[in-house]
C-alpha cells in the first residue's frame, strides 16, 4: 500500500517557524524518518495546474487545465474546467487495473470516471468551486454523513468579510481536519486499499482568507494532530508521501485590476485618444477597437459578498457554478475585441481572440506578436501608489508551455510585484491613466507563491531513488502508479521510490 497525504498549500515560512517551535511534532517526526525534497511546480504561471499535474500525472500543456472557470474557444465563452476532456486522474488508472483507492477531498478535482474503492470530495469542508460534493460510488457519502454530520460550508465569495464572518471561518476550518481524519481512519479499518490519498485542505482555504491571523497557526497545529492520527492508522509496511504542491504567503495579486488595465492599454495613450477616452469604471468599450472584460469585478464591487452569497445559496451548486461561468466575460463585443483578461485570482491571464482558434476570432497569426508587444509595454508602465512597477513581467506562454492541450492556455501571463496588494486602491500609468479597484477585489489576504512545493518521502517497503534532477509534482503520480503495478505509459514523471 502507498499513501499520499497533502498538507495542502502550506506556507513554507510558517511551517518552518512552527516546526522550530516544536508545534508540528507529527510532520517533524515524519521528516526525521524520511527524506524531504523540493518539487518543481507550475505555480509561477499556473498555480491551479499544480493539482491537475499531481492528480493526472502530466504537465500543464498536456492537460490544459489552469482555472476552475476556463475559456472555450470553440464556444466563445467560459465553461467549467470539469467539462473539458483531459488525461485520467491516477485513481482512474488504478481502477482500470483493478486497484482500489481511498481518496478524501482531492482539491479542485473533477469527478472520476473509472475509479474503484471509496472516494469522497467536499467531505471535510464544503466549498462549491474547489471541493465540490461527489463520491464514488455515487451516494457513498450518505452513510458517513449520517454518522459524522454534514461538512461546514466555507464557500468563498470574493469581497470584504466582516470580523464575525472571519470568526465563523476559523471555527469551520478548525473542525475540518478532524472530519477528514475520522473518515480516513474509519474506512482504513473497514477494508484494504491499494492507495490512500488524504487531503487536509484547511491550510489552503484558510491561508487565502486568514493570512496574518493567529488562527492560521491553530489550523496548522490541528492538521498536524490529525496527520498523526492518520499515520497511526496506516499499515506498518505502508509507503508514505506527505506533500504540498503549492506555497502560501501574503496576497500580491492585482488580477482584478487587469481587465481595465488591459482595456486602457489597447485604447492607446491618453493623449492620442481624444474624445474616445471614457471613465475607467464604465461598462462600455474604451474605444471602437476593444471591449472591456472587467464587468464581473464591477458587479462584485457593487454587490456585497453577503448578498451574492445569499443569491448563490438559493441555487443548486451546479446551477450557481454555471451562472458564474456565464457571467465571466459576458457582454463583450467579440467582433471588435482583440484581447481579453481571462478569469484569474492570482497571476493575470490574457488571451488573444485569434482567428482559427476562437470561434469569432479576429486576430491573425501575423498580428499576434505585435499585439503581445503592445500589451507587454503598456502593462509594464503601470505603477503602484509608491511609484514602483505593479507588473514585473508579462510572459509569453508559448515560449514555455507545449503539449496536446496547450491551445487552452492563455497567450500571456502577467506576474505582479511581490508585495502585498491587500490595501491597494489603484494603479497608475503616466500614459494610460489610473485604474481603481472596485470594492475590496478578491478580499483575499493570502495567495500562492511561485515555488515552495515540497514532499516528504517516508517509505517502509521501498527506498528513495535519485532521479539526477529536481523532482516534479508529476513524479508523485508516477510513484503511486509504480507502487501499484500500474503502467507508467502516458505519465510525465518518474517514480521517486523503488523496491
Amino acid at each position: 500500500m502507498i499513501a499520499v497525504i497533502q498538507f495542502d498549500a502550506a506556507s513554507a515560512r510558517l511551517l518552518e517557524r512552527l516546526g522550530d517551535e516544536g508545534r508540528l511534532p507529527n510532520l517533524e517526526a515524519l521528516q526525521a524518518r524520511g527524506t524531504r525534497i523540493a518539487l518543481e511546480t507550475p505555480a509561477e504561471h499556473f498555480p491551479a495546474s499544480a493539482y491537475q499535474d499531481l492528480y493526472r500525472g502530466v504537465e500543464v500543456g498536456d492537460h490544459g487545465l489552469f482555472y476552475p472557470f476556463q475559456w472555450a474557444g470553440d464556444d466563445q465563452r467560459v465553461r467549467l474546467a470539469g467539462t473539458f476532456e483531459a488525461p485520467p486522474p491516477i485513481w482512474d488508472r488504478l481502477g482500470r487495473a483493478g486497484r482500489s483507492t481511498l481518496a478524501i477531498d482531492p482539491y479542485e478535482c473533477h469527478r472520476p470516471g473509472e475509479a474503484r474503492g471509496e472516494l469522497f470530495d467536499g467531505w471535510g469542508m464544503r466549498e462549491r468551486v474547489v471541493l465540490e460534493r461527489w463520491s464514488v460510488p455515487d451516494g457513498a457519502d450518505r452513510g458517513p454523513r449520517r454518522r459524522h454530520g454534514r461538512p461546514p460550508d466555507v464557500t468563498e465569495v470574493f469581497g470584504a468579510q466582516t470580523p464575525k464572518e472571519l470568526r465563523q471561518l476559523r471555527e469551520r476550518f478548525l473542525a475540518a481536519p478532524k472530519r477528514v481524519a475520522d473518515l480516513a481512519i474509519e474506512r482504513l479499518r473497514e477494508r484494504d486499499f491499494d492507495l490512500a490519498w488524504i487531503v487536509f485542505a484547511a491550510p489552503h482555504l484558510a491561508g487565502h482568507r486568514l493570512w496574518g491571523d493567529d488562527a492560521l497557526t491553530e489550523i496548522y497545529e490541528e492538521v498536524d494532530a490529525q496527520l498523526g492520527r492518520v499515520l497511526e492508522a496506516l499499515a506498518d509496511d505502508c509507503d508514505v508521501i506527505a506533500c504540498s504542491v503549492l506555497g502560501m504567503d501574503e496576497n500580491t495579486s492585482r488580477a482584478d485590476l487587469l481587465p481595465e488595465m488591459l482595456s486602457a492599454v489597447l485604447a492607446g495613450p491618453r493623449q492620442s485618444r481624444g474624445s474616445l477616452v471614457r471613465n475607467n469604471r464604465t461598462k462600455e468599450p474604451r474605444n471602437s477597437e476593444d471591449s472591456d472584460s472587467g464587468a464581473i469585478w464591477r458587479l462584485r464591487g457593487a454587490l456585497s459578498g453577503r448578498m451574492r452569497a445569499r443569491i448563490a445559496a438559493a441555487m443548486p451548486d451546479r446551477m450557481a457554478l454555471e451562472l458564474t461561468a456565464r457571467l465571466e466575460l459576458r457582454g463583450i463585443d467579440w467582433s471588435s475585441t482583440r484581447a481579453f483578461a481571462h478569469p484569474a485570482d492570482n497571476q493575470g491571464y490574457i488571451r488573444f481572440n485569434r482567428t482559427g482558434r476562437e470561434r469569432d476570432g479576429i486576430v491573425g497569426s501575423g498580428e499576434a506578436e505585435e499585439l503581445a508587444a503592445q500589451i507587454r509595454e503598456g502593462l509594464l508602465d503601470f505603477r503602484d501608489p509608491d511609484g514602483q512597477p505593479a507588473v514585473t513581467a508579462v510572459d509569453a506562454v508559448s515560449e514555455r508551455w507545449h503539449g496536446a492541450a496547450a491551445d487552452r492556455l492563455p497567450d500571456l501571463v502577467v506576474r505582479w510585484r511581490p508585495t502585498s496588494s491587500v490595501a491597494l486602491d489603484a494603479v497608475h500609468s503616466p500614459s494610460f491613466g489610473t485604474v481603481r479597484r472596485h470594492g475590496a477585489g478578491s478580499g483575499r489576504t493570502g495567495n500562492h507563491t511561485d515555488g515552495d512545493a515540497w514532499a516528504i518521502l517516508a517509505p517502509r517497503s521501498a527506498r528513495v531513488r535519485d532521479l539526477g534532477r529536481q523532482a516534479k509534482v508529476t513524479d508523485i503520480t508516477a510513484t503511486v502508479a509504480a507502487a501499484s503495478d500500474v503502467p507508467l505509459e502516458g505519465l510525465s514523471g518518474e517514480p521517486l521510490l523503488q523496491r
